[in-house]
This record gives structure tokens, C-alpha cells and sequence, in this order.
């Protein structure tokens, strides 16, 4: 199973600030703007009053020296009133209605600025300029929060403007196992690592800290949620605990539910052939003890027994005391050769739906030897019962989904007796099987994962009979 590596790098944008002088900066462009001053602009403009108030008064005393009269007081006063007015007019911006949010450089005389918030006229003082556009201090707010933006940075979802922190807090990824945000590699980028099924991201450095895995779903623990502990070392999540089946006894309805589904397909066991629920030291003393057959690793679940053998069995489901497994208690079951298959051990404590796979394909195993299939190579003998594995996977998703299996019944031959049995799943269930299936589909190794997937285009392109008929005549898939 492999894991996905993520890395993205986030959101970063400078504002630029300064007074407005009346300089337009290209809306698509991020610069400073020169630090200039009120006052010097407004000096300007005094300027230009003093003086033409200046030449009034020269003109006026020289008329006086003169002896120049003919003008009363009035007219004096009118033409003062006149220079000022002229000097009070220059630098003046037009009106307009326009609410555009990118000034453009040719709709206004220069010195004429539009706010993108208010969409008011920004006249002199402190403004902004960033997105293209130039903003009132006050007006240029946060999409999230809906303060101002005082800082020099910000970051950008979309077209919104946020703060640095807002814009951490909802888009920044926050690990699912220890819940704090995903740190930067060296390079300043995010990085973290993702299951490629569900999707649980994760600091890249869990998966050396010893941070334990559901044995079921493979979900790491989360620091607020407390895995079962098996007695074998094993964790179980919550979830996957609901449906787990924990003792001999409970498992002993599933077991005939698969051996009916094998019937439905015409493919009747009529041995009894004895299913043991056992811990996990004695599935693998069991597996040392047999001859042949190969093994999924790094941890086998089932065995199919050839040889005769002594194994301890789960007689009764143990307890939960806090987080743990307890009150455990086994038997010692000395196994005899009846047939060419001894018995069957499933791993306890797993999910009904896991644990049924499991039987699916350990069964199947004990079909083949039961019916003169002998020297199969190890992909064709494990790919053909991972395909058996895969369909009643496949016949439980759909059935408990409340969808008619009468599709699947006539694809793979798969009777409707079985399949009624079947009662609703949640949906964690029918997410679960549906990984189930995906770890099949997906899996890496020759015999479990090659093998599977060359039996299962056989199957599909002849049918399930046409393709065991082949096995047994070649030894290999058609």
C-alpha cells in the first residue's frame, strides 16, 4: 500500500502604502509607494494663491502712484476675488458617478482616485494599493474575519483578501492525527503524507514516531481517540471494533453464509471442515507447521491447514476493560486429517466484513485441494482466491447498499439465497468494504496482487466456470 506526499505552498501578497500625490501605479503591479506629505502638496497650491494675490496688490499701489482713478473699490474687490477663484481651481478633480474597483489611468484626470471598498472618491490622505486597485485604509478588510488589513502581507483565496492567520486557520492543513498545522519542509513548503484510500493526512513525521495503525483500516491513531490494544499488539479503531468479530463461536454464522455463497456459484464444499478463531502466535505456529502454500506478508490472517496439528482457539470473546482486550480464553484443539484440508484459522478481532474475505479466499483454497487442484503456481492458486475473495466483497457492498444484486448475481454467478441474507450496513461498513476491495485491486505482491488481477479478467471475460475449467486443465489462467 503506498501513501501519498502533498506539497503545495500557500498564499503571499504585499501591500503597498503611501500618500496620495496624485501618481498612478500600474494596477498589476505590486510596488512601494515614494513617501511623500500632505503639507508639501497643500504648500504648492499656497504658493500659487500668494502670488497672485501679490500681483494684485502691486498692480493696486501702482495705479495709486499714477494717480490712476476710474476704478472704484468694488472693482478692486471683484478683480481680487477673480485671482483667487483662479488660484483655488487649480488641482480641483472633477465629480463623477463612476464605481469602477480598477481605476483606470484614462477615465479620471490624474490626481482622481476611486476606493474599491466604498467606492468613493479617495481625495488626500492614506491609501492602500494591492490587487490591482487602491483602497481606503479602513476599507480594505478581510473576507474572513472582516477587520482591516493593517499588515504589509496578506494572502488570497480566489479574489479574497485575508489576514495571514485567517488565511492559516482555514486553509493551512491541520494534521489528522496530532491536529496541529502541517509543518514547512526546508524548501517553505507544506508537506505532509495522505493514505491513498482515506485520505487521512498527517505530518510526514508519524511515521517514524512510532504512531500506531488500526490493524483493519490502516487509519493512524489520533492523539484525542484511543485505539483498542489487542493482547497480541495489535490496535483496533473504534469504528472497525463495532463490527469485530472476537471469538470462534460468534464467527461460526459467517462462516456458513460463505460456505452458502460458495454453493450459489455451484460450487458446493461438502466436507465439514473444521473454522477456528485464534490469536495471533498461534496462526503463526500453525503456518511454520505446514509443508506447502504460500503467505501474504507482512502478516498472514488465514490459513488453510493440510497437516495435523494442536492449536489454541478463542473459545469465548474477551472483554473491553478501558482500552484494552481482556479476560481472554482459549482451548487447545488437536486437529485430524479427514480430507485434504485439515481446518481453517482466521486471525480474531477483526471486522465481519475482513474477516469474511479472509474466509472467502481460505475457502476457496480448500475447494481447489478438494477438487484435484494440486500444482497450481503460487499467482494463479492465490490470484483465483483473491478473485473469490473480491466477489463476495463485492456481493456485501452492493447488498447492503440497498442496491439489487440481481446485476452482480447473473455476472458472477452469485445466487439470490445468499445474497438475501444480507441486512443493511452503516456507511462506515460499506466504506470499509469498499476499502477492502481496493486493498485487493491495489495490492503490489505477484501471488496476491498480479494473481489477482490476471484471474479476475479471466473471470470477467469467460465467466467464473470456464476459467476453473482452464486452471484444471493447464494449470494457468486462460
Amino acid at each position: 500500500m503506498r501513501w501519498l506526499d502533498k506539497i503545495f505552498k500557500g498564499s503571499n501578497h504585499r501591500i503597498s502604502e503611501g500618500q496620495y500625490q496624485g501618481v498612478f501605479a500600474d494596477e498589476n503591479s505590486v510596488w512601494d509607494m515614494p513617501s511623500g506629505s500632505l503639507d508639501g502638496h497643500a504648500h504648492s497650491g499656497n504658493e500659487d494663491l500668494d502670488h497672485a494675490i501679490a500681483l494684485s496688490l502691486s498692480e493696486e499701489e501702482q495705479r495709486k502712484a499714477n494717480n490712476i482713478g476710474g476704478s472704484s473699490e468694488v472693482d478692486d474687490d471683484e478683480e481680487l476675488a477673480r485671482a483667487l477663484q483662479a488660484s483655488l481651481d487649480i488641482g480641483s478633480p472633477p465629480r463623477s458617478n463612476q464605481s469602477s474597483i480598477y481605476p483606470s489611468t484614462h477615465a479620471y484626470p490624474t490626481g482622481y482616485k476611486i476606493c474599491a471598498g466604498c467606492n468613493t472618491e479617495i481625495g488626500y490622505g492614506r491609501f492602500l494599493s494591492c490587487m490591482g486597485a487602491v483602497w481606503h485604509p479602513q476599507c480594505f478588510r478581510c473576507h474572513a474575519c472582516g477587520e482591516p488589513i493593517s499588515e504589509h502581507e496578506f494572502s488570497m483565496s480566489g479574489n479574497d483578501p485575508y489576514h495571514k492567520s485567517c488565511y492559516k486557520e482555514l486553509y493551512h492543513p491541520k494534521c489528522d492525527v496530532c491536529s496541529h498545522f502541517i509543518p514547512t519542509n526546508r524548501a517553505g513548503l507544506i508537506e505532509y503524507r495522505a493514505h491513498p484510500f482515506w485520505g487521512q493526512r498527517y505530518c510526514p513525521s508519524h511515521e517514524h514516531d512510532n504512531t500506531p495503525r488500526c490493524c483493519s483500516c490502516e487509519r493512524m491513531e489520533p492523539r484525542n481517540v484511543q485505539y483498542i490494544s489487542l493482547d497480541d499488539g495489535r490496535k483496533l479503531c473504534l469504528e472497525c471494533l463495532d463490527s469485530a468479530i472476537m471469538d470462534t463461536n460468534e464467527c461460526q454464522p459467517l462462516y456458513l453464509e460463505i460456505r452458502d455463497f460458495y454453493e450459489g456459484m455451484n460450487m458446493k464444499i461438502n466436507q465439514q471442515i473444521p473454522m477456528l478463531l485464534v490469536e495471533r502466535q498461534a496462526l503463526n505456529e500453525a503456518m511454520q507447521g505446514e509443508k506447502e502454500g504460500s503467505h501474504h506478508m507482512p502478516e498472514t490472517r488465514g490459513l488453510c491447514l493440510s497437516e495435523e496439528q494442536t492449536v489454541s482457539s478463542i473459545s469465548r470473546r474477551p472483554r473491553i476493560g478501558g482500552n484494552r482486550i481482556i479476560d481472554m480464553f482459549t482451548e487447545s484443539k488437536k486437529l485430524t486429517r479427514r480430507c485434504e484440508v485439515t481446518a481453517i484459522l482466521i486471525l480474531y478481532g477483526l471486522p465481519r466484513l475482513l474477516t469474511g474475505s479472509i474466509l472467502a479466499h481460505e475457502l476457496m483454497h480448500a475447494w481447489l485441494r478438494l477438487n484435484g487442484f494440486r500444482t497450481l503456481s503460487p499467482d494463479v492458486e492465490e490470484g483465483i482466491c483473491q478473485v473469490l475473495s473480491h466477489m463476495w466483497l463485492e456481493s456485501e457492498v452492493m447488498a447492503g447498499s440497498g442496491s439489487s444484486s440481481h446485476g452482480a448475481s447473473t455476472s458472477s454467478g452469485i445466487s439470490s439465497s445468499s445474497s438475501s441474507k444480507k441486512g443493511a450496513k452503516s456507511q462506515f461498513e460499506k466504506k470499509l468494504g469498499d476499502f477492502f476491495m481496493h486493498q485487493i485491486t491495489m495490492d503490489s505482491s505477484p501471488a496476491y496482487g498480479d494473481g489477482f488481477r490476471a484471474g479476475n479478467a479471466a473471470m470477467l471475460r469467460y465467466g467464473l466456470k470456464r476459467t476453473l475449467d482452464h486452471i484444471r486443465l493447464t494449470g494457468n489462467f486462460p
